[in-house]
Protein backbone atom coordinates (compact mmCIF):
# COMPACT_ATOMS: atom_id res chain seq x y z
CA UNK A 1 0.00 0.00 0.00
CA UNK A 2 2.89 2.35 0.68
CA UNK A 3 4.37 1.47 -2.73
CA UNK A 4 1.15 2.30 -4.60
CA UNK A 5 -0.12 5.03 -2.30
CA UNK A 6 -3.39 3.23 -1.59
CA UNK A 7 -5.03 4.33 1.68
CA UNK A 8 -1.81 6.06 2.73
CA UNK A 9 0.64 8.61 1.35
CA UNK A 10 2.90 6.95 -1.24
CA UNK A 11 6.38 6.22 0.10
CA UNK A 12 8.99 3.98 -1.52
CA UNK A 13 11.10 4.20 1.62
CA UNK A 14 8.33 2.89 3.88
CA UNK A 15 7.34 0.26 1.32
CA UNK A 16 10.95 -0.94 1.34
CA UNK A 17 10.99 -1.08 5.14
CA UNK A 18 7.85 -3.23 5.33
CA UNK A 19 8.90 -5.50 2.49
CA UNK A 20 12.20 -6.03 4.34
CA UNK A 21 10.43 -7.00 7.57
CA UNK A 22 8.31 -9.56 5.72
CA UNK A 23 11.20 -10.77 3.57
CA UNK A 24 13.34 -11.39 6.64
CA UNK A 25 10.57 -13.69 7.89
CA UNK A 26 10.67 -15.70 4.67
CA UNK A 27 7.75 -14.22 2.73
CA UNK A 28 8.51 -15.06 -0.91
CA UNK A 29 6.36 -12.28 -2.40
CA UNK A 30 8.03 -9.70 -0.15
CA UNK A 31 11.45 -11.07 -1.10
CA UNK A 32 10.61 -10.69 -4.79
CA UNK A 33 9.25 -7.17 -4.27
CA UNK A 34 12.34 -6.26 -2.29
CA UNK A 35 14.41 -7.44 -5.24
CA UNK A 36 12.41 -5.14 -7.51
CA UNK A 37 13.02 -2.20 -5.16
CA UNK A 38 16.76 -2.86 -5.28
CA UNK A 39 16.71 -3.38 -9.04
CA UNK A 40 14.90 -0.11 -9.71
CA UNK A 41 16.49 1.90 -6.91
CA UNK A 42 13.16 2.67 -5.27
CA UNK A 43 13.36 3.45 -1.56
CA UNK A 44 16.94 2.19 -1.49
CA UNK A 45 20.17 2.62 -3.46
CA UNK A 46 20.06 0.67 -6.73
CA UNK A 47 21.88 -2.66 -6.57
CA UNK A 48 21.65 -5.51 -9.08
CA UNK A 49 23.62 -7.69 -6.67
CA UNK A 50 21.09 -7.22 -3.85
CA UNK A 51 18.23 -7.69 -6.30
CA UNK A 52 19.77 -10.98 -7.41
CA UNK A 53 20.09 -12.18 -3.80
CA UNK A 54 16.45 -11.47 -2.96
CA UNK A 55 15.13 -12.91 -6.21
CA UNK A 56 17.13 -16.05 -5.43
CA UNK A 57 15.50 -16.45 -2.02
CA UNK A 58 12.01 -16.10 -3.49
CA UNK A 59 12.78 -18.26 -6.51
CA UNK A 60 14.02 -21.07 -4.27
CA UNK A 61 10.58 -21.02 -2.64
CA UNK A 62 8.95 -21.58 -6.04
CA UNK A 63 7.61 -18.10 -6.80
CA UNK A 64 7.24 -17.93 -10.60
CA UNK A 65 7.77 -14.17 -10.90
CA UNK A 66 10.99 -14.39 -8.89
CA UNK A 67 12.16 -17.32 -11.02
CA UNK A 68 11.55 -15.23 -14.15
CA UNK A 69 13.36 -12.22 -12.68
CA UNK A 70 16.28 -14.41 -11.65
CA UNK A 71 16.48 -15.89 -15.15
CA UNK A 72 16.67 -12.38 -16.60
CA UNK A 73 19.57 -11.58 -14.28
CA UNK A 74 21.47 -14.64 -15.51
CA UNK A 75 20.60 -13.96 -19.14
CA UNK A 76 21.87 -10.39 -19.09
CA UNK A 77 24.60 -10.80 -16.47
CA UNK A 78 23.27 -8.17 -14.11
CA UNK A 79 24.27 -8.73 -10.48
CA UNK A 80 25.67 -12.16 -11.37
CA UNK A 81 27.95 -13.72 -13.97
CA UNK A 82 26.15 -14.14 -17.29
CA UNK A 83 24.96 -17.69 -17.94
CA UNK A 84 22.52 -18.77 -20.67
CA UNK A 85 22.41 -22.24 -19.15
CA UNK A 86 21.22 -20.95 -15.76
CA UNK A 87 18.87 -18.50 -17.42
CA UNK A 88 17.33 -21.42 -19.31
CA UNK A 89 16.96 -23.42 -16.09
CA UNK A 90 15.10 -20.65 -14.26
CA UNK A 91 12.94 -19.69 -17.24
CA UNK A 92 11.98 -23.38 -17.40
CA UNK A 93 10.87 -23.39 -13.77
CA UNK A 94 8.71 -20.29 -14.29
CA UNK A 95 7.39 -21.59 -17.62
CA UNK A 96 6.29 -24.83 -15.98
CA UNK A 97 4.09 -22.62 -13.76
CA UNK A 98 2.51 -21.13 -16.91
CA UNK A 99 4.35 -17.81 -16.80
CA UNK A 100 3.75 -16.61 -20.37
CA UNK A 101 6.82 -14.35 -20.58
CA UNK A 102 9.04 -17.20 -19.40
CA UNK A 103 7.48 -19.52 -21.97
CA UNK A 104 8.17 -16.96 -24.69
CA UNK A 105 11.79 -16.59 -23.59
CA UNK A 106 12.23 -20.35 -23.62
CA UNK A 107 11.01 -20.26 -27.21
CA UNK A 108 13.67 -17.67 -28.00
CA UNK A 109 16.39 -19.73 -26.35
CA UNK A 110 15.40 -22.89 -28.22
CA UNK A 111 15.18 -20.95 -31.49
CA UNK A 112 18.64 -19.43 -31.02
CA UNK A 113 20.25 -22.43 -29.30
CA UNK A 114 21.27 -20.38 -26.26
CA UNK A 115 21.73 -22.40 -23.07
CA UNK A 116 20.14 -25.40 -24.74
CA UNK A 117 20.42 -27.39 -27.98
CA UNK A 118 18.77 -25.53 -30.86
CA UNK A 119 15.33 -26.85 -31.76
CA UNK A 120 12.74 -25.12 -33.97
CA UNK A 121 10.15 -27.68 -32.92
CA UNK A 122 10.55 -26.93 -29.20
CA UNK A 123 10.74 -23.21 -29.91
CA UNK A 124 7.40 -23.49 -31.69
CA UNK A 125 5.87 -25.44 -28.79
CA UNK A 126 6.87 -22.85 -26.19
CA UNK A 127 5.84 -19.91 -28.37
CA UNK A 128 2.46 -21.58 -28.80
CA UNK A 129 1.98 -21.99 -25.04
CA UNK A 130 2.78 -18.31 -24.46
CA UNK A 131 0.77 -17.14 -27.47
CA UNK A 132 -2.31 -19.02 -26.28
CA UNK A 133 -2.04 -16.99 -23.05
CA UNK A 134 -2.03 -13.74 -25.02
CA UNK A 135 1.69 -12.91 -25.09
CA UNK A 136 2.04 -10.55 -28.07
CA UNK A 137 5.75 -11.23 -28.65
CA UNK A 138 5.10 -14.98 -28.71
CA UNK A 139 2.18 -14.50 -31.10
CA UNK A 140 4.41 -12.53 -33.47
CA UNK A 141 7.21 -15.10 -33.22
CA UNK A 142 4.72 -17.89 -33.81
CA UNK A 143 3.63 -16.07 -36.95
CA UNK A 144 7.25 -16.01 -38.12
CA UNK A 145 7.59 -19.74 -37.49
CA UNK A 146 4.51 -20.39 -39.65
CA UNK A 147 5.67 -17.94 -42.32
CA UNK A 148 9.09 -19.56 -42.62
CA UNK A 149 8.03 -23.15 -41.97
CA UNK A 150 10.31 -23.52 -38.97
CA UNK A 151 9.22 -26.19 -36.49
CA UNK A 152 5.84 -26.42 -38.22
CA UNK A 153 4.44 -26.74 -41.75
CA UNK A 154 4.63 -23.45 -43.64
CA UNK A 155 1.36 -21.52 -43.71
CA UNK A 156 0.86 -17.90 -44.70
CA UNK A 157 -2.71 -18.12 -43.47
CA UNK A 158 -1.66 -19.16 -39.96
CA UNK A 159 1.10 -16.54 -39.98
CA UNK A 160 -1.49 -13.88 -40.84
CA UNK A 161 -3.76 -14.98 -37.99
CA UNK A 162 -1.01 -14.80 -35.38
CA UNK A 163 0.37 -11.51 -36.67
CA UNK A 164 -3.16 -10.13 -36.42
CA UNK A 165 -3.46 -11.11 -32.76
CA UNK A 166 -0.15 -9.48 -31.86
CA UNK A 167 -0.81 -6.41 -34.02
CA UNK A 168 -4.15 -5.84 -32.30
CA UNK A 169 -2.20 -5.64 -29.03
CA UNK A 170 -0.06 -2.86 -30.47
CA UNK A 171 3.18 -4.72 -31.17
CA UNK A 172 4.96 -2.69 -33.86
CA UNK A 173 6.85 -5.61 -35.43
CA UNK A 174 3.61 -7.58 -35.77
CA UNK A 175 1.90 -4.55 -37.34
CA UNK A 176 4.72 -4.35 -39.86
CA UNK A 177 4.54 -8.08 -40.64
CA UNK A 178 0.76 -7.86 -41.01
CA UNK A 179 1.09 -4.90 -43.37
CA UNK A 180 3.50 -6.92 -45.52
CA UNK A 181 0.93 -9.71 -45.74
CA UNK A 182 -1.71 -7.27 -46.98
CA UNK A 183 0.71 -5.56 -49.37
CA UNK A 184 1.74 -8.79 -51.08
CA UNK A 185 -1.50 -10.76 -50.61
CA UNK A 186 0.07 -13.64 -48.74
CA UNK A 187 -2.34 -15.48 -46.45
CA UNK A 188 -4.98 -12.79 -47.02
CA UNK A 189 -6.52 -10.93 -49.94
CA UNK A 190 -4.19 -8.22 -51.25
CA UNK A 191 -5.10 -4.73 -50.04
CA UNK A 192 -2.97 -1.61 -50.34
CA UNK A 193 -5.41 0.23 -48.09
CA UNK A 194 -5.02 -2.28 -45.24
CA UNK A 195 -1.26 -2.37 -45.80
CA UNK A 196 -0.99 1.41 -45.46
CA UNK A 197 -3.19 1.37 -42.37
CA UNK A 198 -1.00 -1.16 -40.57
CA UNK A 199 2.27 0.38 -41.78
CA UNK A 200 1.07 3.67 -40.32
CA UNK A 201 0.35 2.09 -36.94
CA UNK A 202 3.84 0.64 -36.80
CA UNK A 203 5.45 3.84 -38.11
CA UNK A 204 3.74 5.85 -35.38
CA UNK A 205 5.68 3.74 -32.88
CA UNK A 206 8.98 4.63 -34.53
CA UNK A 207 9.47 1.38 -36.47
CA UNK A 208 12.10 2.59 -38.97
CA UNK A 209 11.73 -0.15 -41.58
CA UNK A 210 8.01 0.59 -41.68
CA UNK A 211 8.55 4.29 -42.25
CA UNK A 212 10.58 3.53 -45.40
CA UNK A 213 7.98 1.07 -46.71
CA UNK A 214 5.10 3.43 -45.96
CA UNK A 215 6.80 6.33 -47.72
CA UNK A 216 7.30 4.18 -50.81
CA UNK A 217 3.64 3.14 -50.96
CA UNK A 218 2.29 6.63 -50.36
CA UNK A 219 4.64 8.13 -52.98
CA UNK A 220 3.33 5.59 -55.49
CA UNK A 221 -0.24 6.50 -54.62
CA UNK A 222 -0.97 3.00 -53.39
CA UNK A 223 -3.55 2.67 -50.64
CA UNK A 224 -4.02 6.43 -50.48
CA UNK A 225 -4.44 9.38 -52.83
CA UNK A 226 -1.08 10.48 -54.21
CA UNK A 227 -0.01 13.98 -53.30
CA UNK A 228 1.22 15.83 -56.40
CA UNK A 229 3.56 18.83 -56.29
CA UNK A 230 1.60 22.07 -56.01
CA UNK A 231 -1.67 20.28 -55.18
Amino acid sequence: MFEDGRGVAQSDEKAFQWYRKAADQGCAVAQCNLGLMFENGRGVAQSDEEAFQWYSKAADQGLAQAQYNLAEKFEHGRGVAQSDEKAFQWYSKAADQRDADAQCNLGLMFEDGRGVAQSDEKAFQWYRKAADQGCAVAQCNLGLMFENGRGVAQSDEEAFQWYSKAADQGLAQAQYNLAEKFEHGRGVAQSDEEAVQWYRKAAEQGHLQTQVRLSRLVSAGRGTARVEPGK
